[in-house]
């Protein structure tokens, strides 16, 4: 499974993520391609190498004609924006990701200044080359098909900023907003490091935020900010990897648990099912006694580190339970590949499971049995046991 990891150690900008895709092998020429799309004129789009303290990386930049004259270089309202995205060749999922960025925007400065949504008045979001920033990283990220994006926490920086609407505490009021929900915080740093359309485009393409996932690295970049920072090297860093397990092991695994006593038992199938789609690899619960011999049902998750907060709001929201507690595990699983055999029945998929090379598990799917067992009014067992002799008789599947 393909991932990104946007490590944000100093920050976020629209583009210090452009910098981060080329820097990590995205051609320049692919983004200004999908960018032209756009019908925009007067602007040019530079990338070369560059350091941030002794690091190398990437610096893009939106260079604009000297000879324009944009009468909207201070700014669009959203509609404006929209109606340049829409009215574009773009692909279906970039004009979708580009107008949600824009959205988000649109919805935080409409909160701030207490004003509908139609009257926001885009400053420097809405100038050419902040467009260009915003479509061009969500064209270079889609480009890369990655199956799940990752970011850190957000170093946001700390002091005063001045921009259009004058002088603004640092992270910016847009920013913010923008950032609920996601983890952020300040290294000391007084300048602007997260911006809000760095932290709107994050906020849209990425999936999950925390540390660094167990990853295949296969390769990463530096894409460089506009600041120079003596106490850290102002860059964003963009790993590219292959996610999946270690063979033999489970990566990174935590065991969260939590005793209930007074909970509809209606309930569990509901919760149960909500944890496995937020990423469970098991869910159960056993019977106990609490205090003051009360019966109760210790509920027991088993999941990927890195999808703990999710797993953590699931059972706040959707149990009675004031508390829970979790803890690191290991867990040994067999490598496992899924075969698909035809019986008299119908076809099942069946899992098999190995050790160096051996073959220990056969299993055929449950649910496929079941679903055939019921169309053609015969024991699940005799569908389950003909799917498992298939297997077993054709030994290339093993």
């Amino acid at each position: 499974m393909k991932s990104l990891y946007f490590d944000c150690f100093s920050g976020v900008s629209g583009d210090m993520i452009l910098g981060a895709l080329v820097d990590s092998g995205v051609d320049l020429e692919t983004i200004k391609s999908e960018l032209e799309k756009l019908n925009l004129l007067g602007y040019s789009l530079k990338a070369y190498k560059t350091k941030r303290g002794q690091i190398s990386g990437t610096k893009v930049d939106v260079e604009l004609a000297e000879t324009q004259n944009d009468p909207h270089h201070h700014g669009r309202h959203l509609s404006s924006i929209k109606k340049i995205i829409e009215e574009s060749n773009l692909s279906k999922e970039v004009k979708k990701r580009s107008l949600n960025v824009f959205q988000k925007i649109g919805v935080a400065e409409a909160e701030i200044h207490n004003i509908p949504l139609e009257k926001v008045h885009f400053h420097e979001v809405g100038a050419l080359d902040s467009i260009v920033d915003i479509v061009g990283s969500v064209a270079g990220i889609v480009s890369l098909k990655a199956d799940k994006i990752y970011a850190s926490a957000i170093n946001t920086g700390e002091g005063m900023v001045k921009c259009d609407h004058g002088t603004m505490p640092v992270p910016a009021p847009a920013t913010v907003k923008l950032l609920e929900g996601i983890p952020c915080y300040s290294s000391g740093v007084k300048k602007e490091l997260a911006t809000p359309t760095g932290v709107a485009i994050l906020n849209e393409m990425v999936d999950e935020f925390g540390s660094l996932p167990p990853l295949k690295i296969q390769g990463s970049g530096f894409g460089a900010g506009g600041h120079e920072i003596e106490s850290t090297p102002n860059l964003l860093r963009l790993i590219v990897g292959e996610m999946g397990e270690v063979k033999g092991s489970a990566g990174n695994m935590i065991m969260v648990e939590t005793n209930i006593d007074d909970m509809n038992p209606e309930f569990y199938d509901h919760i149960s099912q909500r944890l496995f789609d937020a990423g469970a690899v098991d869910v159960f619960s056993a019977s106990i006694l609490m205090k003051k011999n009360r019966p109760a049902q210790k509920l027991s998750i088993l999941a990927p580190s890195i999808d703990f907060q999710k797993i953590q709001k699931i059972v706040f929201e959707e149990s009675t339970t004031f508390g829970l507690r979790y803890y690191p595990v290991d867990r040994a699983i067999l490598d496992r590949k899924n075969v698909n055999v035809e019986t008299v029945y119908g076809s099942v998929n069946v899992k098999i499971g190995s050790l160096n090379g051996e073959v220990l598990q056969i299993a055929p799917e449950y649910e496929d049995c079941k679903i055939l067992a019921k169309q053609m009014q015969v024991p699940l067992k005799q569908i389950y046991n003909e799917a498992l002799r298939k297997v077993q008789d054709n030994k290339g599947m093993l």
